[in-house]
C-alpha cells in the first residue's frame, strides 16, 4: 500500500518477536507468526566509516513482517500486514510499509 517511516511502539517476547504494537493512537495485536529477514542498506551515504566490528545494524535492517489486528475488535476487522524495523543500537521500531488492510481511522480528539 505504501512506505513509511514512522515510529511505533512494540512489545516482543523473550526472544525478541513481536507481539504486540501501539499505531496510530490504537493497541493491535500479533495475529500470525511473523517473519524476520534481513536488508542491506547504503550506511555510506549515512557514515563516513564502518568502525571495525559493527555490521549488524550498519550494514543491514532488522526487518519483521507481522500480521496485526486492532485489540478491541478482534473477531470484527480484518487484519493489516506491515514490515516493521528495529534499530539495533537504540531498540527503537518504525513502521517502514503496509501492505494491505484498511488504515486505522483516528477518533476526533474532544476539545
Amino acid at each position: 500500500m505504501g512506505m513509511f517511516s514512522e515510529s511505533v511502539d512494540v512489545a516482543c517476547t523473550p526472544s525478541g518477536q513481536p507481539l504486540k504494537l501501539d499505531w496510530a493512537g490504537r493497541h493491535y495485536t500479533v495475529c500470525a507468526d511473523p517473519v524476520r529477514w534481513y536488508e542491506r542498506r547504503q550506511w555510506w551515504a549515512e557514515e563516513q566509516r564502518a568502525p571495525l566490528g559493527s555490521g549488524p545494524g550498519l550494514v543491514d535492517h532488522e526487518i519483521w513482517r507481522v500480521q496485526v489486528r486492532p485489540e478491541d475488535s478482534p473477531g470484527t476487522e480484518s487484519s493489516i500486514t506491515l514490515d516493521l524495523t528495529r534499530h539495533v543500537g537504540s531498540g527503537r521500531w518504525r513502521l517502514l510499509r503496509i501492505h494491505d488492510g484498511r488504515l486505522p481511522v483516528q477518533e476526533p480528539e474532544s476539545a
